[in-house]
């Protein structure tokens, strides 16, 4: 099954149709369960990134797949469904590293670190060998994919 949904997340259709559909599900189950089901979390990982927008400073919540790491940190891959531009989150933690995610049920506070050169492509080897469709959404867009990596914030839960 998992192959299967590998292969229809690597296509162009899903591309055009994902970005539309899954965060405004994932977004309203979440909310509905109040943390607890995040429905794209089937198919890999996920969170709810809330961060402040980059140019309205207000804040933004966005369902998000995720690598955990072991440790507490969390890869996050500004993929935008292999579609040309970086998705604006990316921009938003470029801007506001400090946010907060919404992980099992829990709201934790980090900190966003862009990553590049030889740690971008370690971490880029294991994100591809974690979930393969990445591979086919830089292949098909000329930018370079965004990784974060979220560490938790030391401090109390929110």
């Amino acid at each position: 099954m998992t192959r299967l949904v590998q292969k229809v997340s690597s296509g162009r259709a899903f591309a055009r149709l994902a970005p539309h559909v899954v965060p405004a599900l994932d977004r309203a189950v979440h909310r509905l369960t109040r943390g607890r089901v995040l429905p794209s979390a089937r198919m890999l990982p996920g969170v709810i990134l809330t961060a402040r927008g980059a140019r309205s400073g207000l804040p933004r919540r966005t369902p998000l797949a995720c690598m955990p790491e072991e440790g507490g940190g969390w890869i996050l891959v500004g993929s935008n469904f292999g579609r040309p531009g970086h998705p604006a989150w990316t921009a938003n933690l470029l801007r506001h590293p400090e946010a907060e995610i919404s992980w099992q049920g829990r709201d934790i506070r980090v900190r966003a670190r862009l990553l590049e050169g030889p740690e971008r492509e370690r971490v880029w080897s294991a994100v591809v060998a974690f979930w393969p469709p990445y591979e086919s959404y830089q292949a098909r867009v000329e930018r370079r994919i965004r990784l974060f990596r979220l560490e938790p914030v030391a401090g109390p839960e929110m």
